[in-house]
């Protein structure tokens, strides 16, 4: 029998084209599943004749309820090296095997100046009136230059945002539960005195930190309503950093200029999500990781895991 291997939520079908997923002196079937989903019974019933299964990110949770109904499971590989989806204890009980992979920080760095750039200089209206007939320049760009950008964060990708921001001849100031001067002054930004202050001050805000507890919900109604009329917005991090129903309100209302958001609330979003038809909002399906040098790590990795494990020695375990 065959080693069965899954790999889920492969939207653009190119797992098995970016890795090499041979394993010499085995029988291993490998088998990408394109859509996504959106419930754990369908999970359950696709995954139960699979000794093996690969998961991106932390889109599908792996609770015990799941782990339990998923007896032929040995071995679960997620991109990255930290996912707090995957019940670690129950996969223990189950016999299962939880390994990671290595990733790049610097795709999500790429894709939030595609943002910034894209709200600042209103890229997506310009070029949909361009195409369609609509008026020649409709918009008058925002500029970066002497402008502040502040961060909250300022970690492997924080930090290097923080560089192209320098680079853009933009004044650029940090905010974070633990961020020492020390750090900011390594980076050559400023250390902002309070969260507060930095939102206020600044004409884009972008969002770098981990979801925690101490995280969730960290800009709130109070905290949106500090930004500046003529301010952006970006989340590349968790959607759930941000309080999605004040950020709708703020951009409907238009307290804010715009923002630019790669993360949701619910992934994939469903059709009728309000963030689909927001208004001053730029919007991408959680491309910050997606790009072929880190698909070809994540899926690389994840097919030299299952050679390791089936050699009796699996590398970066994770929990």
């Amino acid at each position: 029998m065959p080693f069965r291997c899954a790999v889920l939520d492969d939207f653009q079908n190119v797992a098995t084209t970016l890795a090499d997923w041979s394993a010499p002196g085995e029988r291993l079937d490998v088998v990408s599943f394109t859509d996504h989903f959106g419930d754990e019974d369908g999970l359950a019933a696709a995954l139960a004749d699979f000794d093996c299964v690969v998961t991106l990110r932390e889109r599908v949770p792996f609770p015990a309820s799941l782990l339990d109904r998923l007896p032929r499971l040995r071995l679960l590989i997620a991109s990255g090296m930290r996912n707090s989806v995957i019940d670690y204890a129950a996969a223990t009980a189950n016999g299962v095997t939880v390994c990671g992979t290595e990733s790049s920080s610097t795709p999500p760095v790429e894709l939030t100046w595609a943002l910034l750039l894209g709200l600042a200089r209103g890229l997506v209206q310009e070029s949909t009136a361009l195409r369609e007939g609509g008026p020649w320049q409709s918009t008058v760009g925002a500029d970066l230059h002497g402008r502040r950008l502040g961060l909250l964060g300022l970690g492997k990708i924080g930090a290097p945002v923080a560089r192209v921001g320098l680079a853009f001849g933009m004044e650029v100031s940090a905010w974070s539960q633990n961020l020492t001067a020390g750090r900011t002054t390594e980076v050559g930004v400023r250390l902002a005195p309070s969260k507060e202050e930095l939102l206020a001050e600044s004409d884009f805000v972008s969002i770098h930190l981990a979801l925690s507890d101490r995280t969730r919900g960290l800009l709130g109604p109070a905290e949106l309503a500090l930004l500046k009329p003529t301010a952006y917005l970006v989340n590349t991090s968790r959607a759930a950093i941000v309080d999605q129903d004040a950020l709708l309100a703020a951009l409907r209302e238009g307290r804010i200029a715009g923002a630019g958001v790669d993360v949701f609330d619910v992934e994939p979003l469903p059709a009728g999500h309000p963030m689909r038809t927001a208004p001053r909002l730029l919007a991408t399906p959680h491309l910050g990781y997606v790009s072929r040098a880190n698909y070809e790590r994540y899926y690389g990795q994840a097919a030299e895991g299952v050679r390791a494990y089936l050699a009796g020695a699996p590398v970066r375990v994770l929990g």
